[in-house]
């Protein structure tokens, strides 16, 4: 022990002599054992006994070494990076997300790097930045064309998509069964005797948007309701405000009902329903919304909504993705999961 003690403090004593940085193999020298031990003690998932482990980790801590990630991922041919991109416009859903990310690529030792977009229609110059970071995969929260998928088979950099995917071909996606969400939320305010409908649509290129409101019509029309009012909102909760204080005040329409592309929208629409057109809710008018964020859940709203299983849905995608990272000729996968109606205090 005394040995090894002093091995230690004289490897320590000349990096201060010289003023240098320790390195691997000066642990290695300082720990008697070899520098692919070293390697081994910070890669993960490397085989190494759980003493060597302890031996390697002590006298690191005692020269101060830390890895060198830019060395490791010449060596691995991996930078241990990845790019997560979203709408910034999205809602106030995905910095949740954004947490679960974060938290299992943590777990992993991966970095993670986030790019935003104003509109799902800049996606191409926001690529143009994930390509000069070279990481070794992409969550989209976000829409591509045919072409734009291209761009990742040219480079062979897997994709996952989250609440999204493609009927163009087979890919990588995880999802939530939004049909059957809005199906749920349709069924329930029918059968609490609303008739007259208003949808409350995100912005024009959001592909979540189209698909939730398209389940709402579909299922609407399977009920033979035909008095709806379709309104184009960008998933802010200023745009709920406005576009609902709009439709009943000034275009003097009034719902039964309003079913929103986001629960964002629906706390704006609540708002205006309350604040502005002297409705009650839910006794005048429902208002039902769709992700179970956070803020819905507060108790000066209990929104209706479908909640999306948010912690499974981003270990889904991490898993998806690390998966192709380290085996590129796996076949794609689709994840698909089912939501949760929670039945708030905003609609009968």
């Amino acid at each position: 022990m005394k040995d090894f003690e002093k091995q230690v403090s004289a490897v320590k004593q000349e990096l201060e002599d010289n003023k240098q940085r320790a390195t691997s193999y000066d642990v290695a020298r300082a720990a008697g054992v070899s520098q692919s031990a070293v390697s081994r003690c910070f890669k993960q998932g490397g085989s190494i006994s759980k003493k060597m482990r302890e031996r390697v980790q002590k006298v690191a801590v005692e020269l101060g070494y830390q890895p060198n990630a830019i060395a490791r991922s010449l060596i691995t041919r991996r930078s241990n990076i990845v790019a997560v991109v979203i709408n910034n416009n999205t809602n106030l859903y995905y910095p949740e997300l954004l947490v679960e990310l974060s938290r299992d690529f943590n777990k992993r030792g991966v970095h993670m790097l986030l790019f935003t977009l104003e509109n799902e229609s800049d996606v191409t110059n926001m690529l143009d930045q994930v390509w000069q970071y070279q990481v070794d995969g992409v969550i989209l929260a976000a829409q591509l064309k045919d072409t734009q998928l291209n761009f990742f088979s040219e480079r062979s950099i897997p994709f996952v998509y989250y609440n999204r995917t493609t009927e163009s071909g087979p890919c990588n996606s995880v999802t939530c069964d939004v049909a059957e969400g809005e199906r749920m939320l349709v069924d329930h305010l029918f059968k609490s005797k609303h008739k007259r409908f208003c949808l409350l649509t995100g912005p024009a290129d959001s592909a979540v948007s189209k698909k939730r409101m398209q389940g709402a019509l579909e299922r609407l029309h399977e009920l033979d309701v035909d008095d709806i009012q379709i309104v184009a909102g960008n998933y802010s909760y200023s745009s709920g405000y406005q576009q609902i204080k709009t439709l009943i005040l000034e275009h003097q329409w009034q719902p039964d009902a309003i079913i929103c592309a986001n629960d964002i929208m629906a706390l704006g629409a609540y708002d205006a329903a309350i604040k502005e057109c002297n409705l009650s809710v839910p006794k005048d008018i429902s208002i039902v919304g769709f992700d179970g964020a956070e803020p819905a859940s507060w108790q000066s709203y209990q929104l209706t909504t479908v909640s999306q299983p948010l912690e499974r849905m981003a270990d889904a995608a991490v898993d998806i993705l690390m998966q192709r990272i380290e085996n590129s000729a796996l076949p794609p996968e689709k994840r698909v999961f089912s939501g949760v109606f929670i039945k708030g205090k905003t609609c009968k």
